[in-house]
């Protein structure tokens, strides 16, 4: 809560690789906000809660908590199987399996499903990064 990639973790990693930090940023943008506006056979859909949700829980899972967002709506949006898959696959990728790809979205497409991955470990990459960014902050002052 009191580390954010867009407060903290942008602005010191811009100052120490000014091109590399841009770069990310964009990578999370365009992986935050891909979209086909479909839901399984649903057209048309609003996906941007569902997207932050499983972007949110991602942080949840590695101690990132945010005050100005409310849980509840990952408890609404993330069934179990959902949050099983999330949770393998961001913290234990060798026990990922085919068996725990199946068992989550059972109607969606695969191309929604690689979109979860997509999210989920970019999502990852920035947590990782803002503890480190956090300690390299902390070292330099």
């Amino acid at each position: 809560q009191d580390y954010t990639w867009e407060d903290h973790g942008y602005s010191l990693i811009n100052r120490l690789y000014p091109e590399v930090g841009q770069l990310l940023d964009e990578k999370f943008q365009v992986v935050y906000n891909l979209t086909y506006n479909t839901m399984a056979m649903h057209r048309g859909v609003d996906t941007s809660v569902l997207r932050r949700a499983i972007w949110n829980y991602v942080h949840c899972v590695f101690g990132i908590r945010y005050d100005d967002y409310d849980y509840g709506e990952v408890n609404q949006l993330l069934e179990r199987s959902l949050k099983v898959y999330i949770k393998t696959v961001a913290c234990y990728p060798e026990k990922t399996t085919r068996r725990t790809y199946t068992q989550f979205w059972r109607h969606f497409k695969h191309s929604e499903k690689v979109h979860v991955n997509l999210l989920l470990l970019e999502a990852r990459m920035q947590a990782a990064l803002l503890y480190a960014l956090r300690a390299v902050t902390r070292y330099m002052t």
